[in-house]
């Protein structure tokens, strides 16, 4: 039977030559920054014909967030160019609207500007209180039908590989930064977290830390679980809702085909602080998202629920180490725990 991706048509895109083909006709430009944004990249807020628009200059050289997955080539570039963005479903609102080659100091003398329609206005609020049930229940269906719409997704285009996804907070990751002499602010952060975490949660770390420098066996004990398209930071910053209830989904910087619990798992850890149900509610939400959309859960759920869910903490251990010994470190500390009995 052929899979969801063949059904799938994907039509070039055109890249624009230069920032000033991408630009033309700008009437306004002016600096932008976003206090969720951590990457370091350039931003503009750019008006073109009287409506808004956010550029975002991307460089392998400026923003350490495309160093660590190591993103040579720019994969929301590549997401343009291929025509993967169109394919998405229409419960997802994704802005950009145009991507240029530029002149700049990335490899090969290139950076990518991404130009995106301004859709700050339905992100979600910066803040520590949680999101209405109605909102975080849109993202987890609309995660849900995203999935399915690429079910059996293969790269073919060149996207995050699996082992990139689960190094890009590795102690190898933070070495190298700091060798550069690298002033971003999160890789001295991680190295905080991964010093304190075996003080605070022995049992995890013993199993999550040896992974996060080689997660070899994690990737193996995933077999032939199905694979979809992840948008690889599904983080509240990266969303919002539209006036029509879309899903807004945008910074796609670790695109990539990867068993669909990863991404859940990514939303559950990295959004715990602010979401309105317990985890296992929200397991059990996703889960029905995907059977509602039309995904048979029955013979591979459980295993690569735990087996994503021990990923997690081979991304953010050291995030919830900053946090401290609590509820929410003794909550992923038994899903390791869980997660491991897979590993051979």
């Amino acid at each position: 039977m052929a899979t969801r991706q063949e059904a799938l048509t994907f039509t070039p895109r055109t890249v624009a030559r230069s920032e000033a083909e991408l630009l033309a006709g700008a009437t306004e430009r002016g600096a932008l920054s976003h206090a969720d944004s951590k990457s370091g990249a350039r931003m503009e807020r750019v008006v073109i014909d009287g409506e808004p628009y956010v550029a975002k200059w991307l460089s392998f050289d400026d923003d350490w967030t495309m160093r660590c997955v190591g993103d040579l080539g720019c994969k929301t570039l590549q997401l343009w160019e291929y025509g993967i963005l169109d394919a998405l479903p229409d419960c997802i609102n994704q802005p950009v609207v145009g991507c240029a080659h530029d002149p700049g100091i990335g490899p090969g003398g290139k950076q990518t500007i991404v130009l995106m329609r301004d859709i700050s206005a339905w992100t979600v609020p910066e803040g520590d209180q949680p999101i209405p049930l109605p909102q975080h229940l849109g993202f987890l269906d609309h995660m849900a039908q995203m999935q399915a719409r690429f079910w059996g997704f293969e790269d073919r285009f060149g996207l995050t590989p699996m082992p990139n996804r689960y190094m890009e907070s590795s102690p190898w990751m933070i070495e190298t930064e700091a060798a550069l002499g690298s002033d971003a602010v999160i890789p001295p952060l991680m190295g905080r977290g991964w010093d304190l975490l075996p003080g605070l949660a022995p049992g995890l770390a013993k199993i999550v830390m040896p992974l996060a420098r080689d997660p070899s066996s994690l990737i193996d004990a995933y077999g032939d679980t199905p694979t979809t398209l992840l948008h690889g930071n599904w983080k509240l910053g990266n969303l919002g809702t539209d006036d029509a209830g879309r899903t807004v989904l945008f910074d796609w910087e670790a695109p990539g085909a990867a068993p669909g619990c990863v991404e859940f798992a990514w939303y559950l850890c990295l959004n715990a602080a602010r979401l309105p149900q317990s985890k296992e509610d929200a397991t059990r939400e996703y889960r029905a998202a995907l059977e509602r959309h039309g995904i048979d859960t029955a013979a591979w759920f459980e295993h690569q629920l735990q087996l994503a869910l021990l990923g997690a903490m081979v991304q953010f251990g050291w995030e919830k180490a900053l946090g401290g010994r609590g509820p929410e470190l003794e909550w992923w500390e038994q899903r390791v725990v869980e997660g491991a009995r897979h590993l051979s």
